[in-house]
């Protein structure tokens, strides 16, 4: 960490942006790919960030450290040759393996690389990452500050200015942005494509905005000082720089934003640079780097809490209040516990039953608003740093809304636990826009989510204990209207006091030689009330577990039998589609196999009605069934 602005180290870092510029023209064109102009551009900034802020090379995920996030990540090049050339990694492995299958060093930031705290890529998501560090540090009661590199064009984003809201609410003082101005974007100048009045913008939220020359290393040192030192506020930097800087002909050329320069550009570049045109070397370099992905970089830590003992309900309620109820347990539990946890809600914590949390223990309860995408972004965050986080949602927003989020804390492979209520027909009466079907076919494709529906409030309050204890992205997805409880056949709740969740397995809640029922969520009591009236005829499986089938089971209660699947989900991707895909894999053969889920918008109305409408009723089920018998 720089300590004092003096001459000598203001000229070493001015040299190293020389050399740094190089770099990115070499390790762009040796990869045929990248963006060398908004590189050049930030190439200062990224030399004084990461020589200012408290990160040291030989121990750059020091739990202590400060935290850095690129939010523009496309600019990877100029942040590797930083990198490189302050000792945290080879730079003559990110020249020669920029952007190749084999290399750590992606087309854009990678979280796990040494100094990068946040997989980027999509433009607007790094600020509420930082955000989420902040609030983490704050949580933690740890010192460290938390500095994050952006763009202009980016500063259009709503999520930019949902997450500039929440420093300020927070009195985030420990953070810190500085904004690359040099208004160049894909299309041409930034002010022409979206005009954005960043200053004020910031201004008004309540942040203090420090104007610097972007290519002065002494300027950007002073007001990273200045910023550090201000524990009221927090500080955007806004940078002016020149895309392209450092090269004449590339300089205010947005024709370099994404393009590396040609044999005959390069050499001139580097003749300007006076740098050693040696690019030769990293090609053969490159061309021995072997036909194989790269390590997975999965940075995550122990989860220390204090998981108390569950509650059994015997009278109907709904899965939200058990869930609540969990929740304020663990939370309580762990007020003083090594790995803190806590609570995110976006204005609904009364409907979510997050309010239990908010009223007991209202300093492990964060309220974003109306913020859903830059909620999901703090809450991953907050979650990788530390901290075990309950973001709680419908299923609508929490889901459907933040899909991008999610699968970008997925990349990240953060410690999420994702609640959403208020999921299926079993909305109701909200109609169309709030019947969230999508609760596990979207997440299938954020690559790194558990899913978890449970069957009951007993199911739930053991699920929730579950995904709390373990590392991991979780999704767990529920309605919103009381249930009954699961019984076994002699009455005793069948997830009650003996019962323990196991992540993957299948509850064989009935037995019969015919026909399986298999379904998860709100719809399983249905199944269970309608395989009554068929005793010995009918099996009835709890999946509550879609993405991690338990093969043994199903080839027991499937194979050979009539299968029925019923959702409330959507029909074309939900469990039924997964299901099926599984049994054909494992050579599993029911000798009929149908599917009762839902197959357009669906209408308004109180839940069992649509229940009946939509065929998912017990009395709809059964009739399905005694045909399926027949």
């Amino acid at each position: 960490m720089v300590k004092k602005f003096d001459k000598e180290t203001v000229r070493r870092l001015k040299e190293l942006a020389r050399v740094c510029r190089g770099d990115v023209l070499k390790m762009t064109y040796v990869a045929n790919s990248g963006h060398p102009g908004g590189s050049m551009s930030s190439m200062e900034i990224f030399l004084s960030i990461y020589s200012f802020a408290n990160v040291d090379p030989k121990n750059p995920f020091d739990p202590l450290r400060d935290r850095i996030v690129i939010s523009h990540g496309h600019t990877s090049p100029g942040v590797y040759a930083v990198l490189g050339r302050l000792g945290f990694v080879d730079i003559d492995q990110v020249i020669a393996g920029f952007r190749h299958h084999s290399s750590i060093f992606e087309g854009h930031v990678t979280r796990g690389i040494p100094g990068i705290d946040w997989s980027t890529g999509n433009l607007g998501q790094g600020l509420a990452a930082g955000v989420g560090f902040a609030l983490a540090a704050k949580i933690k009661e740890q010192d460290y500050h938390v500095f994050v590199a952006m763009s202009d064009a980016e500063q259009a984003k709503g999520q930019v200015a949902e997450a500039r809201r929440i420093a300020k609410k927070y009195g985030l003082s420990n953070i810190t942005v500085v904004i690359d101005y040099n208004d160049a974007q894909i299309s041409g100048r930034a002010r022409d494509i979206m005009h954005v009045n960043i200053k004020e913008n910031y201004l008004s939220d309540g942040w203090r905005v420090i104007e610097v020359d972007g290519h002065d290393i002494e300027q950007l040192l002073y007001a990273l000082k200045e910023a550090v030192e201000d524990k009221v506020n927090p500080v955007a930097i806004l940078a002016h720089t020149v895309m392209g800087k450092g090269v004449s002909f590339m300089e205010n050329n947005v024709s370099y934003h994404g393009k590396p320069l040609t044999k005959e550009e390069l050499g001139k570049a580097l003749a300007e640079l006076g740098i050693e045109n040696d690019v030769d070397k990293y090609i053969e370099l490159r061309k021995q780097l072997p036909l194989l992905k790269h390590e997975p970089l999965k940075l995550e830590y122990e989860v220390k809490i204090n998981v108390p003992t569950a509650r059994t309900y015997t009278e109907k309620t709904d899965n939200r209040s058990a869930f609540g109820k969990a929740l304020l347990d663990i939370v309580k539990a762990n007020k003083n516990s090594e790995t803190p946890v806590v609570v995110v809600d976006c204005d609904l914590a009364s409907s979510v039953r997050t309010d239990m949390v908010m009223k007991e223990v209202p300093e492990r309860f964060v309220q974003i608003g109306v913020q859903e995408h830059a909620a999901a972004t703090v809450s991953g965050a907050m979650s990788a740093d530390g901290v075990v986080t309950f973001f709680a949602d419908f299923g609508v927003f929490g889901v459907s809304e933040t899909y991008n989020q999610h699968r970008l804390n997925a990349i990240n492979h953060t410690n999420l636990k994702v609640v959403v209520t208020h999921c299926g027909l079993n909305v109701g009466e909200d109609g169309k826009t709030h019947h969230g079907l999508d609760y596990v076919s979207a997440p299938a494709n954020w690559l790194g989510y558990k899913v978890i529906v449970p069957a009951d409030p007993n199911q739930t309050d053991r699920v929730v204990r579950y995904a709390a204890s373990v590392y991991g992205n979780f999704l767990i997805a529920m309605g919103r209207a009381k249930q009954s409880i699961i019984k076994r056949e002699d009455g005793k709740p069948f997830f009650g006091d003996d019962y323990t969740f196991e992540y993957g397995k299948i509850d064989v809640l009935r037995e019969g030689a015919e026909v399986t029922l298999l379904g998860c969520g709100a719809i399983v009591e249905n199944l269970v009330a309608a395989a009554d009236n068929f005793k010995g005829k009918v099996s009835v499986l709890n999946v509550s577990c879609p993405f991690d089938l338990d093969e043994a089971t199903l080839r027991k209660y499937c194979d050979g039998k009539k299968v029925l699947v019923v959702e409330d989900h959507a029909a074309p991707l939900g469990l039924a589609a997964l299901l099926a895909k599984f049994m054909m894999q494992k050579k599993i053969f029911p000798s009929h196999f149908e599917q009762i889920a839902i197959e357009e918008h669906a209408v308004s109305g109180p839940y069992e009605a649509l229940y009946e409408l939509y065929g998912l009723s017990a009395k709809k089920i059964a009739e399905k069934v005694a045909a399926l018998l027949s």
